[in-house]
């Protein structure tokens, strides 16, 4: 796969390293690409210049390439590659770094947006994550937010702990992708039962979240007992 990424910061040569070491052809975008930051990813290819300028994409092969990742710390200049890559190049796939979470709106197919990566929002559902039971926590959204990946660490006064998967009835357009039960993953067949405190991750739209936590987890949250 040949990826372009604009921006090559400490976070854009983060991804270039670790698609390199999958097998990727990677090629970093940057003004400042100067010896000492070429030299941190040698096995990339590079090209000094201005990602939001239409030369300088054309000059990188953006029209040839499969993904196009706008990684820069400027959210206005993220917007603007993966506009130009989606509308003037046509690449398949654009992922996007929103660094402000108040922008995160505008990151969204109307400007050439396939998947935006919000760390803060990353972050904090993890914490969340960490530290409750019953509240469901978005981990991720996919196409601009139609689907999202949720997680549940099932309460003990849940009204299905014990019940079988196949008994239950999930909102319209929900999956029950994983048991996570002990530290081990358990893909979750129709005869498994729930148990309280599995951790449930789920794939839904994000209309049906709120009748997902309202079904599986009613009435009064608490916090996750942590080991010392």
């Amino acid at each position: 796969m040949r990826v372009v990424i604009a921006g090559a910061g400490s976070v854009g040569r983060s991804i270039a390293r670790e698609l390199i070491r999958n097998g990727h052809q990677l090629l970093l975008i940057d003004r400042d690409a100067d010896g000492e930051r070429v030299a941190k990813v040698a096995d990339a290819a590079w090209l000094q210049a201005d990602a939001c300028e239409l030369s300088a994409l054309t000059e990188a092969g953006v029209a040839d390439c499969d993904v196009v990742v706008a990684a820069t710390g400027d959210d206005k200049a993220n917007l603007v590659v993966s506009l130009l890559a989606k509308t003037e190049f046509g690449v398949p796939r654009t992922v996007a770094r929103v660094n402000n979470p108040k922008n995160e709106w505008m990151f969204d197919d109307a400007w050439g947006v396939d998947v935006a990566v919000s760390t803060p929002r990353l972050m904090t559902a993890l914490i969340e994550e960490a530290v409750s039971v019953g509240d469901l926590v978005r981990i991720f959204e996919f196409q601009q937010g139609r689907a999202a990946m949720v997680e549940m660490t099932l309460p003990e006064g849940s009204p299905y702990a014990g019940s079988r998967v196949g008994d239950i009835a999930f909102p319209p357009d929900t999956v029950l992708t994983a048991i996570i039960r002990g530290g081990a993953p358990i893909a979750p067949s129709r005869d498994d039962a729930l148990e309280p405190l599995d951790e449930l991750l789920f794939i839904t739209t994000t209309d049906g979240e709120s009748d997902l936590e309202s079904m599986l987890s009613p009435g009064t949250r608490q916090k996750r007992q942590l080991d010392d």
